[in-house]
């Protein structure tokens, strides 16, 4: 993969990249389905966030479309296990989706802070919940999420920059991952990686 050679050259992404292997982005082709299952599945686990999916699917039988989402009364997605916040967030990019549109050809023509200005105006969608649509929607490679905790204490970790000031060492951590670009999306993945499974 093209990316592998340059994050390579980075020793401590190395022993990463050779222990996971190569990551290929997908595109997402329902962004606003993504947004939402963004918004429902968080403070959730994997496997709630999952169930939840599901059930919001069987209200449909199937994907819906914008308009379905807006006419689905209150208290029905309450009932597949939402809060009221969740609601009202999922029917906001339903909304927003109808009225103003976040399609791939819209969106492809803004650059990442574009995209995170245009659809953070949604009540419910904030700055790292869009960082995550670039990444992994519409496979932006050269992302950092520096508001991600796991991320920050992978760096933090991995780069020994334990007893800094939050100011001083987040302004290393933007220093470290400038040296990943054009390519800062794989990096974020390698990391996430090391997070969840940190070397014994």
């Amino acid at each position: 993969m093209h990316y592998v050679k340059h994050l390579s050259k980075d020793p401590l992404l190395k022993p990463l990249i050779k222990q996971h292997g190569v990551f290929t982005l997908k595109k997402q082709p329902n962004l606003c389905l993504y947004l939402c299952y963004s918004i429902m599945s968080q403070q959730l686990s994997t496997k709630v966030a999952k169930v939840i999916k599901q059930r919001f699917l069987d209200l449909y039988g199937g994907e819906p479309a914008p308009q379905q989402i807006l006419d689905t009364p209150f208290e029905k997605l309450r009932g597949i296990g939402l809060s009221n916040a969740k609601v009202s967030y999922v029917q906001n990019v339903a909304r927003f989706e109808l009225e103003q549109g976040m399609d791939h050809r819209k969106l492809s023509k803004m650059d990442n802070e574009e995209v995170i200005a245009y659809l953070t105006q949604i009540k419910g969608v904030g700055r790292w919940t869009t960082e995550m649509l670039l990444m992994f929607a519409l496979c932006r490679e050269d992302l950092f999420a520096i508001d991600d905790l796991g991320l920050q204490q992978a760096v933090v970790g991995l780069y020994g920059l334990k007893n800094r000031k939050k100011k001083t060492r987040d302004a290393a951590i933007l220093k470290i991952a400038a040296q990943w670009a054009p390519y800062r999306t794989y990096a974020c993945m390698y990391l996430w990686r090391w997070k969840d499974n940190p070397p014994g």
